[in-house]
């Protein structure tokens, strides 16, 4: 099951890890501590709004582009019919049991187009 702590979490590390920055740096520039900043990108601890606006703050990357990234992983894993999040419905009572084919599933975010991104609306 992926819970929507670990995709944020996922996001802000590559995000970080792209940019070559240590959890000691985005730590400091975000005036959070070394230790929680650690167990957010580990999925661990829920990031509060405030928390996630100072961290994206300090990789200089807006909020809602950590949130589209983790909207995006979260469809890619609703279109393996994983259960996303704690209470979804037992795999016997899902609208449909019919499988998309797993060469019609996109690898990545950016391949999802057409019938896939139609499904996909931001809140």
């Amino acid at each position: 099951m992926v819970l929507l702590r670990q995709l944020l979490g996922d996001v802000l590390r590559q995000l970080r890890l792209r940019q070559g920055r240590t959890l000691r740096e985005v730590s400091a520039a975000a005036r959070v501590s070394l230790g929680y900043l650690s167990e957010v990108e580990r999925g661990q601890k829920e990031a509060s709004s405030e928390l996630l606006s100072s961290i994206c703050k300090a990789l200089g990357v807006p909020l809602s582009h950590v949130l589209r990234e983790v909207a995006d992983q979260l469809a890619l894993a609703e279109l393996q019919h994983e259960p996303v999040l704690a209470g979804a419905p037992p795999e016997h009572e899902r609208i449909s049991d019919e499988r998309i084919p797993s060469d019609r599933i996109p690898a990545t975010p950016e391949e999802i187009t057409g019938e896939f991104r139609a499904d996909m609306v931001a809140a």
